[in-house]
């Protein structure tokens, strides 16, 4: 394994040269004999090293604008040929076929030129043909060839040339060839859901970024994430995100999605959901509303906001534990002021696409469905009792079930005045979430006389109706749909209560 085998032939084709020189100079100190074709070649001629042309290799041009270049038993049967198979000697010293002992490819991008808008056009003709066969018959063929599959592995690998005068292991070896296989799949994955764009009902899903985080949701339980969270946001101060801080975040950046075209809303979340939402003319305003709601879950939260923060709001989240802050910019007295805590995580959050699609392991597959991107308007609501609600209190219906669909079911949200009151969360049944939600908000001398109701679901029983009736509820919004919707219906007309239904259920398990 420890072995070291030198490398006497290259064949070097790559679209990113970032980082390639000082490989291609110490191969050619090492005496290592190159080939190439194209841009790689013309790299390799200015730096005025000794390079052997493909087309000369194969005797074939370059065809059909580039298309087939390398596609050709004498580029291929020098990188699978087995260095102690008798017959594949013999056929290679038959045909005039070179040994290559280290192929060097990076793809096209076609990731890049998907995520660009680019047409379907020019997509297409940045499908790497050559380049994806050439890494996966190198790979294959590791116990003779190394194979370096991408411009990321530029750099680990002119630490061993160097060191080791271009002469690799096995374990290097096979290390490349695992890199290889990753990098052709990825590749593979992303041209197949770019084609298949949800029409084909299989999972595939290939990410290359990963960062292992100190541990997963416990310390006993490895955790790694797989992305770019740079793609995302930039992180301008604190520890590292953990994989709890994770989840919080990604439940606080869907949340604030709902809002992100009102006026100053901030929110604050703690296990996924929020302890503290509001709406208001300012940031600042926004921030203290929200933590109105339950400043005792609001300690070691994670807070988000569409606006700027300012540093009147910074000084006020000063005052307060929480493990990160979210907002789309902030102002530099703010920040500085935010830094004063240095483990406190500030990030800015950028305009980026979230994906449409999300998944789960379970049992012994996954589930996937479609995001809820449902956001119901005052046009689907359908009133169904005799009482109305005014202007003022759709919008509070409109901003409660805005926050419903982010809420662990069973979940009820009691709001007033575009301002979360209190919300009852994953409980086993909805009238437990409605106690709970109804015991909170009391408890922070919330007055709940002429609050909404926001429903994940529909009300099986009219229980839940009377319980918040007698609470001095006097607007509910919820789905329908219930074969005992009149009941609810009825406990409102004769209590003076409005109630209007969507027609869409917002569960969140």
């Amino acid at each position: 394994m420890n072995e070291r085998k030198k490398i006497q032939s290259a064949l070097v084709s790559v679209f990113d040269k970032s980082g390639l020189g000082p490989i291609i100079e110490q191969l050619h100190k090492d005496n290592v004999a190159l080939y190439s074709t194209g841009g790689t070649q013309a790299f390799i001629e200015e730096m005025n090293i000794p390079v052997n042309r493909v087309e000369d290799l194969t005797s074939y041009p370059s065809i059909l604008g580039g298309r087939v270049k390398t596609l050709h038993p004498k580029v291929f049967g020098g990188i699978l040929n087995r260095r102690n198979h008798d017959g594949d000697q013999s056929q290679i010293a038959e045909f005039e076929i070179p040994e290559l002992d280290l192929v060097i490819v990076d793809l096209y991008p076609f990731e890049d030129t998907v995520a660009s808008g680019a047409s379907h056009e020019d997509i297409i003709e940045k499908i790497d043909i050559g380049g994806i066969s050439l890494i996966r018959a190198a790979a294959k063929n590791y116990n003779d060839v190394v194979i370096i599959p991408s411009v990321n592995q530029y750099a680990s690998f002119l630490e061993i040339i160097t060191i080791n005068a271009s002469s690799t292991t096995m374990e290097e070896r096979r290390d490349y060839s695992r890199d290889a296989f990753n990098v052709s799949s990825n590749y593979d994955t992303h041209i197949f859901n770019y084609f298949n764009n949800g029409e084909t009902e299989v999972f595939k899903q290939s990410i290359l970024n990963s960062e292992v985080l100190r541990y997963g949701e416990n310390p006993h339980q490895k955790g790694i994430f797989h992305g770019n969270m740079s793609e995302l946001f930039d992180k301008l101060h604190g520890k590292e995100l953990s994989y709890n801080n994770l989840l919080d975040v990604d439940a606080a950046v869907n949340l604030m999605e709902e809002f992100k075209n009102e006026d100053a809303t901030f929110a604050i979340l703690k296990h996924n959901n929020a302890c503290g939402l509001s709406t208001r003319s300012t940031i600042k305003q926004a921030y203290l509303d929200a933590l109105a709601a339950d400043p005792v879950s609001a300690f070691g939260g994670i807070l988000i906001g569409n606006r700027t923060i300012d540093a009147d709001t910074a000084k006020e989240i000063n005052t307060l534990f929480c493990e990160v802050v979210i907002a789309p910019a902030y102002d530099a007295e703010a920040l500085e002021i935010l830094k004063e805590k240095k483990n406190r995580i500030i990030l800015v959050q950028k305009e980026v696409a979230l994906p449409k699609r999300q998944f789960r392991t379970l049992l012994n597959g996954v589930l996937e469905q479609d995001k809820d991107f449902l956001s119901e308007t005052k046009a689907d609501l359908k009133n169904v009792t005799i009482t109305s609600p005014n202007e003022q209190e759709i919008e509070d219906l409109l901003f409660a079930n805005k926050l419903v669909k982010h809420t662990k079911s069973n979940t009820i949200i009691l709001a007033k005045n575009k301002q979360l009151f209190a919300s009852g969360t994953g409980q086993t049944s909805r009238v437990d979430a409605l106690r709970q939600a109804i015991h909170k908000a009391q408890s922070f001398n919330f007055d709940l006389n002429g609050a909404a109701m926001a429903s994940d679901a529909f009300f099986p029983f009219p229980d839940c109706v009377e319980i918040a009736g007698n609470a001095g509820i006097k607007t509910v919004i919820q789905p329908g749909g219930s074969i005992k919707d009149q009941l609810s219906i009825d406990y409102c007309n004769e209590n003076g209560i409005a109630m209007v239904t969507t027609g869409n259920r917002h569960f969140k398990h």
